[in-house]
């Protein structure tokens, strides 16, 4: 980043991201405060401390192992810079926020498939990762090879839903609406599955910015489902916390300049411990909004791919609908440094979680 860059957007990545961690961990203390108890600021810090100590101890195990990140030559060039970071931090990170948010009520049945399948999409992405990094290209799985195994993850899980009845065949939406939809929620959680944990992977593009914005997006659902009526439901709740602290441990690690990427390994378990937190709760409706910077960033894929294919001619050339996809490396190639692109992107994800809370179901 330039200095001219520098002085247009003050601040270090490290500043930043203790601003962030500080406004979360607020939040929470806000929340215990209304509810009684430490129901999210303890899993919270607990996992995210837990998180810090295991990537502070691990990152330089996966740089011994040579476990450097390939920069794809497709992407920004100023990217090259970062071939050789260890990836693969999902396998620090993730099993801490399973186990702490695991103890937040052992009782609780329906932790145990949530922590399940998101350690299964865990060794999906770290297969993923592990292929890119013996081939030494930015390509592990096959598409279509992922795509079976994320289905066929996501698939025992909603099996394990329908013989518990642990999903609702109606979709809360706010002032008290709600959408029957009946046997349509099994194939709609299979798409849930997939669709948000692609849109994860996708926004894990650049320096802190999927670590941010999932943890964001994982406290908003915990706060949301304490402000429900009946006591709101504490186990799931703290359970999201615990997942978020997880990520935000990490992020202190992943923050710009990053030591470590949390790779496919990662984002693949951050979109389906979401989906599984919001299937569990009834939670579609503030997942959709609350999380509709990673929509935005998996349609912008999508869009591109499409108009460049409508438009391609003779010589095989189509017009780009933007600079590249995904949206960050849009407002990258615009001339935007990566930290401001990061935060802005923060900030985008904040006013989403807010307007979720306004409209709880």
């Amino acid at each position: 980043m330039s200095a001219q860059q520098a002085q247009r957007f003050p601040g270090t990545g490290l500043q930043w991201s203790l601003g962030l961690i500080a406004l979360i961990l607020a939040a929470c203390l806000i929340s215990d405060g209304l509810s009684g108890g430490p129901q999210l600021s303890l899993p919270l810090l607990l996992a995210g401390a837990l998180s810090w100590l295991v990537c502070w101890i691990g990152v330089p195990r996966l740089r011994a192992l040579k476990m450097g990140q390939v920069i794809r030559q497709e992407g920004p060039q100023s990217h090259q810079s970062k071939s050789g970071t260890p990836t693969m931090g999902g396998l620090l990170l993730v099993p801490c926020g399973v186990v702490v948010g695991s103890l937040v009520s052992p009782g609780d049945p329906r932790l145990l498939p949530i922590g399940l399948v998101t350690l299964a999409f865990m060794v999906i992405g770290g297969v993923d990762d592990w292929r890119s990094l013996t081939k030494r290209h930015n390509t592990g799985l096959t598409p279509k090879g992922k795509l079976l195994l994320q289905a066929l993850a996501a698939g025992l899980f909603l099996l394990w839903a329908g013989l518990h009845g642990a999903i609702p065949a109606t979709i809360a939406l706010p002032w008290g609406w709600l959408l029957p939809i009946g046997l349509l929620i099994w194939p709609l959680g299979l798409f849930v599955f997939l669709a948000e944990s692609n849109a994860t992977n996708l926004t894990d593009g650049l320096d802190g910015l999927a670590a941010g914005v999932g943890a964001i997006v994982l406290v908003g659902l915990s706060l949301q489902l304490m402000l429900r009526g009946n006591g709101g439901d504490p186990a799931l709740a703290g359970y999201g916390a615990a997942l978020a602290g997880a990520w935000l441990g990490f992020l202190l690690h992943n923050r710009h300049p990053a030591r470590v990427f949390m790779g496919d390994t990662g984002s693949l378990a951050m979109g389906a411990a979401l989906t599984a937190l919001a299937l569990l709760s009834n939670s579609l409706w503030p997942l959709l909004l609350m999380g509709g910077l990673l929509l935005a960033e998996s349609l912008s894929v999508i869009l591109q791919v499409w108009v460049f294919k409508a438009t391609k001619g003779p010589d095989g050339q189509g017009k780009r609908l933007l600079r590249m996809a995904p949206l960050h490396h849009h407002f990258e190639l615009g001339g935007w440094s990566e930290r401001r692109v990061v935060v802005s992107f923060w900030g985008i994800s904040l006013l989403l979680v807010a307007l979720g809370l306004v409209l709880v179901p």
